[in-house]
């Protein structure tokens, strides 16, 4: 589809959108929402291996929410239909673009007061729903992905006296369907699906002011696999431990955030019936720390540290799985780029960010990136040397966004960009697709009511 149609069409879906009333939320009663959020993005240089070398890509997400309150009951239903135009053979595009029409929340909630003590509060919900927990480094909807993850089952949210919250969940998280090639690029509609093949349960307990003003996590979730009829899987039994410190950014003063998971359990070495049985043990860290500069532009700058494990040849297994994590707020974005995430990987940063007005944000961060095993795959690329002989070091990563109000809560801009130069092993390894550089930008337009 040349540029020009592209546009045209965001055009007129956006004055379609634009023309909806919004129904007010509600304490009780009725509530309805939604958004459209066009986004044409390209790229130049594809750092994973397997795909076209340069690529464009159209999508949209539309959302449609409404809730019904009543005292201390709630029920709620959100529709999502997620597409991309412009795709050939040798796009990426998967389950991780394309679910087309599809109920993603239906759940129904109550609240119960005082259950632990005066001021407690205990909220349950059931039913399909959307998850953002803890950090959201494990347990993610995510937002920047044109598909969000899913998950049917219960979640309870314990908030009691001292600073003391806790939720707690059981889900079996929901299989994007269609998930063949085909029906993917035909963006044909059919119900995702989930079972007991996969199952997700856990939970994260929190104390605020442990040290000061720093507020303190402990996380547990344990994620168990297996094959069903047509679906092949690893068999993943994973038990993933961490915890968390963190004290938010306040303006004039310094701020810090601490979190690390260890990962154990076992996988199957290959998708094979009967494969053989691997242990494993991997871990993650994330560490940063900032400063929040007084004055109208609001300005934090910041330093990062992430490490995530990658597998060796012999022993357990070293991958460190990040279950159904976001990436886009510590690493880089998905769509057509998608190449950084958060397992193999070493990479310090600096980031600086700001919000100079009401209407706009802006951020940029600078990555070096490393393997933190250099016989594995690099992150998200599939570009691996089982020698090692490419050596570790991966690139320089240099990441933007800036953000705009175009109508304040109505009509927003984005535009996301980012420049890789490939280090070594993106380079020389057997795989590592030509090309010394990586540019990808994408243009979005968001219209909420």
């Amino acid at each position: 589809m040349p540029h020009a149609a592209r546009f045209a069409v965001m055009a007129s879906l956006l004055s379609a959108v634009l023309g909806v009333t919004p129904v007010a939320a509600q304490d009780d009663g009725f509530s309805l929402s939604g958004s459209v959020r066009l986004r044409f993005e390209e790229i130049e240089g594809q750092a994973r291996a397997g795909f076209d070398r340069e690529d464009s890509l159209f999508n949209i997400r539309s959302q449609l929410l409404g809730e019904y309150r009543s005292g201390a009951f709630r029920i709620g239903a959100e529709l999502f239909d997620s597409r991309v135009y412009g795709a050939d053979p040798g796009t990426p595009v998967s389950t991780n673009e394309v679910n087309a029409l599809e109920l993603v929340q239906a759940y129904i909630g109550v609240r119960i007061d005082d259950p632990v003590g005066r001021g407690s509060r205990l909220d349950l919900t059931a039913g399909r729903m959307t998850l953002n927990l803890g950090s959201r480094r494990l347990v993610a909807a995510d937002d920047y992905r044109n598909t969000t993850n899913g998950y049917t089952g219960l979640r309870a949210d314990l908030s009691a006296p001292h600073g003391v919250k806790a939720v707690f969940i059981y889900t079996l998280p929901q299989l994007r369907r269609p998930d063949d090639a085909e029906g993917v690029r035909n963006k044909r509609v059919k119900v995702d699906r989930e079972s007991f093949d996969q199952v997700l349960w856990g939970g994260i307990v929190s104390k605020a002011k442990i040290i000061g003003p720093a507020m303190a996590e402990l996380t547990y979730f344990h994620l168990g696999e297996r094959d069903a009829p047509g679906r092949p899987t690893r068999d993943r039994s994973l038990d993933t431990f961490g915890g968390r410190i963190i004290r938010e950014p306040e303006t004039g003063r310094f701020d810090y955030e601490v979190e690390a998971f260890y990962q154990t359990g076992s996988i199957s070495a290959s998708l094979a019936a009967g494969a053989a049985r691997q242990e494993v043990s991997a871990n993650f860290v994330h560490a940063d720390a900032g400063y929040s500069f007084p004055g109208a532009w609001k300005a934090r700058l910041s330093v990062e540290f992430d490490r995530a494990s990658g597998d060796r040849a012999g022993g357990r297994y070293g991958r460190f799985d990040t279950l159904f994590g976001m990436r886009r707020a510590d690493l880089a974005p998905a769509g057509l780029y998608n190449a950084i995430a958060r397992t193999n990987i070493v990479t310090p940063g600096l980031r600086i960010e700001a919000a100079p007005g009401k209407r706009w944000d802006w951020f940029a961060v600078y990555r070096a990136l490393w393997l933190a095993s250099r016989t594995d795959a690099f992150s998200a690329t599939g570009v691996r040397d089982s020698s090692g002989r490419s050596g570790s070091f991966a690139g320089h990563q240099l990441e933007g966004r800036v953000r705009y109000w175009i109508i304040p809560a109505r009509l927003r801009f984005e535009f996301d960009g980012v420049l890789l130069a490939k280090g070594r092993f993106l380079r020389d390894a057997p795989n590592a697709p030509g090309g010394k550089w990586t540019r990808y930008s994408s243009f979005n337009v968001t219209a909420s009511f």
